[in-house]
């Protein structure tokens, strides 16, 4: 029998709202029993003291860009960056190639998820056939296959039409919709936020009303039809206004943020380092204090890192001509920790929320709590450990990171997926 027990630990409990000394043992996979003083026999022992015993961490939106795009990443090396940055599940968005717009797709990535046989892959289908925002897809097949959401995220629905009768559908098929708010004829040419910077710079910029126009009309949408609406990597202070009043009027609306769009600005432009190319664009010192105040009071609901992985020719252009998108599976908890709980933005049980429990129930997932009886799904943070830094030692194959030399504290140190370990930094584990 497979046992292990964590020993020493404090529990962050995200559904009771506490942190509480106790050891955790996992049998077989399951949490068998969570208190204080625990023994139990013969079995590993990982020492955990000094260290924040979670469930484990959620990112409800990455590229792991496979298939089709496998020199960017694979499954297996998305879920090795996954392992590594503390989340036991992801949920892969669908713009593969082909896109994940059916059934035999869905289930490719799911087979290649359990063959790598490391952290939990959600695939998210496509809301439109080839995410052209023209003809709605199999929605139904698409839960049937495994699909947790559905969204053409990097491409907008630009169709009001299409829109309202994709929400029409994902209701009556019980799935949520995935917004990526951007008007494109607003944001056409646009690769940075458009204001003083990109007067500067001499770039094309994307306005704030561009994600603000979609946000309105989406929410309008999910008032109308009544279909849960999750809008991703929120960016500007007037989405968060448009989310803030919409949730008060009880429209089915969540909403989350990277931590780049919480941390940079786009002063980080300056140098034209293509790793602070990412869509939405990186906006002011106003928008980041928009969402911070957002996080804390509870308008933002999720922290996701909309991990964009793309190889280092791709990426080393001129600032005009390079993709979209950054890798942050790594550095994301030590960028949660470092500015939003260590100056107080969010307790670290307010953040490990929106990590975990949060993001599982938009997406109708069991994980995200520990509880006996539940999988063993665990990450076990050091909130003191520091760490400049560094993508040489990436797990993903992407190494496209604006975060590059910044010292982070407070990282996971071991992940545990089914009971299995995963990922250990350095705990000492006692057979």
């Amino acid at each position: 029998m497979h046992k292990l027990l964590l020993k020493g630990g404090r529990v962050v409990d995200p559904q009771a709202g506490e942190i509480f000394a106790a050891d955790i043992l996992i049998v077989e996979g399951r949490i068998a029993a969570i208190g204080p003083g625990l023994e139990a026999g013969e079995c590993a022992v990982m020492d955990v003291a000094g260290k924040l015993v979670a469930p484990g961490l959620i990112d409800m939106h990455v590229h792991f860009r496979e298939p089709g795009f496998e020199a960017k990443e694979t499954i297996a090396s998305g879920s090795r960056a996954a392992a590594r940055g503390g989340f036991t599940a992801v949920a892969c968005m669908p713009n593969t190639d082909p896109v994940a717009d059916n059934r035999a797709v869905i289930t490719y990535i799911k087979n290649r998820a359990e063959e790598a046989g490391l952290v939990k892959v959600y695939p998210i289908a496509a809301l439109t056939r080839g995410s052209r925002g023209e003809e709605l897809t199999e929605m139904a097949d698409l839960k049937e296959a495994g699909a947790v959401a559905l969204s053409d995220d990097g491409h907008p629905v630009a169709s009001a039409a299409v829109m309202r009768r994709a929400m029409q559908y994902a209701r009556m098929v019980g799935l949520p919709v995935i917004s990526h708010c951007e008007e494109p004829t607003l944001s056409a040419g646009g690769v940075m936020h458009e204001g003083y910077m990109s007067t500067v710079l001499g770039l094309p910029g994307i306005p704030a009303a561009a994600e603000e126009i979609m946000v309105a009309r989406d929410i309008i949408l999910s008032e109308y039809t009544g279909c849960p609406l999750h809008i991703a990597h929120v960016s500007t202070s007037g989405s968060v206004r448009l989310i803030r009043e919409a949730k008060a009027r009880g429209v089915p609306v969540t909403a989350e943020v990277t931590p780049h769009h919480f941390t940079l600005t786009d002063r980080a432009v300056a140098d034209y380092n293509t790793s602070t190319k990412v869509n939405p664009p990186l906006r002011t010192e106003e928008d980041v204090a928009a969402l911070k105040e957002a996080l804390a009071d509870g308008t933002i609901d999720v922290i996701a890192t909309d991990h964009a992985p793309h190889t280092l020719e791709e990426k080393d252009v001129e600032y005009q001509l390079a993709p979209f998108g950054l890798v942050g599976l790594e550095t994301a908890l030590g960028l949660v920790w470092t500015e939003l709980v260590i100056p107080g933005v969010l307790s670290p049980v307010e953040a490990i929320r929106k990590l975990t429990v949060n993001p599982a129930r938009i997406l109708g997932l069991k994980e995200g709590v520990l509880k006996v009886g539940a999988d063993a799904d665990i990450t076990i943070i050091d909130p003191e450990l520091t760490e400049v830094v560094d993508p040489a030692t990436f797990a993903s194959k992407g190494r496209n990171t604006p975060f590059s030399g910044r010292r982070l504290q407070g990282l996971p140190v071991a992940t545990i997926v089914k009971g299995r370990v995963v990922y250990n930094r350095d705990l000492a584990v006692i057979a």
